[in-house]
């Protein structure tokens, strides 16, 4: 058995539209010694009722951890909104100061064969590669540099913040833990204008039309940077810049062409495996082959 062993929560969002995410995430956590549990009872997380109604999302949540907590498992995430709303759940439920509402959420769980002890921890797997696995042993599991690259990092809303909920891990102002796992597989992090900015997706159903106006401003940044592509960390930033991208493009009259890769594709490329089979990245919306073509010149393959 793996010393690193976790129940992997892909959510909503990554199941139908993220098989790319889910299947490079696989593939490096086994490269790293980490086995990944599949937990067939696992829902929503419940963020998106949370300001409908905040017990029933707290009670979905609760039902999620319940699971993992009977195999034994602590949660790895791959969507930072459902990182966000897990975490407050279990920290919420272990304080000893609400007994009384773990002891509520408890009767309503029972009725469904459920019961949430407040014994499970949850993390987002790019942050446990970054705390837990350590870019020295990642470094170790590069085979294939992509030093010349030239990449973005987009951290998104929910991946530091709120800071207490996240013990601090990173700065929410200044992060260096994305870049610095970019850093590991040999490209270049690059800095560029905006580069904390909502990608949107959060007002999407409110104002389609203003959430439009911030993934082209972020779009316009990163042609201005001349990055060869974006990295994302959850499964709503890809689908903001990477699914509506050639729309944006097309309304603008502007031919942007930046690939949108989950880190585990970037890390996944750099350790030797196969894009396509392995990685999936014909599954990513706007084409990497002008990026692995890029890559394959850097090392001197030609095409």
């Amino acid at each position: 058995m793996s010393e690193h062993r976790f129940a992997l929560y892909l959510g909503c969002t990554v199941s139908v539209r993220g098989f790319n995410y889910e299947l490079s995430t696989r593939k490096i956590a086994s490269k790293l010694g980490i086995e990944l549990v599949d937990i067939p009872g696992f829902s929503c997380c419940g963020f998106p009722i949370d300001g409908v109604h905040h017990h029933s999302a707290m009670a979905v949540a609760a039902r999620n951890l319940a699971l993992a907590e009977a195999e034994g498992l602590d949660i790895l995430t791959l969507c930072s909104a459902c990182t966000g709303h897990l975490t407050k759940a279990a920290k919420y439920y272990a304080d000893m100061n609400h007994e009384e509402e773990l002891k509520k959420v408890n009767e309503e769980l029972a009725d469904m064969g459920y019961e949430f002890k407040g014994n499970v921890k949850v993390k987002h797997f790019s942050r446990f590669l970054f705390e837990e696995i350590g870019l020295d042993k990642m470094k170790e599991a590069v085979t294939e540099p992509l030093t010349g690259l030239k990449v973005a990092p987009h951290y998104g809303c929910h991946y530091t913040k709120p800071s207490e909920l996240f013990d601090h891990f990173d700065s929410p102002y200044f992060p260096e833990s994305l870049d610095k796992l970019i850093e590991v597989t040999g490209a270049e992090s690059v800095s560029y204008r905006d580069k904390l900015q909502c990608c949107g997706g959060g007002i999407l159903a409110v104002s389609e039309n203003t959430s439009m106006d911030m993934v082209k401003q972020k779009l316009d940044h990163l042609k201005e940077a001349e990055v060869d592509a974006l990295i994302v960390i959850c499964p709503f930033c890809d689908i903001m810049y990477d699914e509506y991208q050639p729309t944006i493009g097309a309304k603008a009259d502007v031919k942007y062409d930046i690939p949108v890769l989950y880190y585990p594709q970037l890390l996944g490329l750099a350790m030797g495996f196969h894009p396509r089979k392995d990685l999936a990245v014909n599954k990513n919306q706007v084409k990497v082959r002008p990026l692995l073509k890029k890559l394959d010149g850097l090392k001197g393959g030609g095409e």
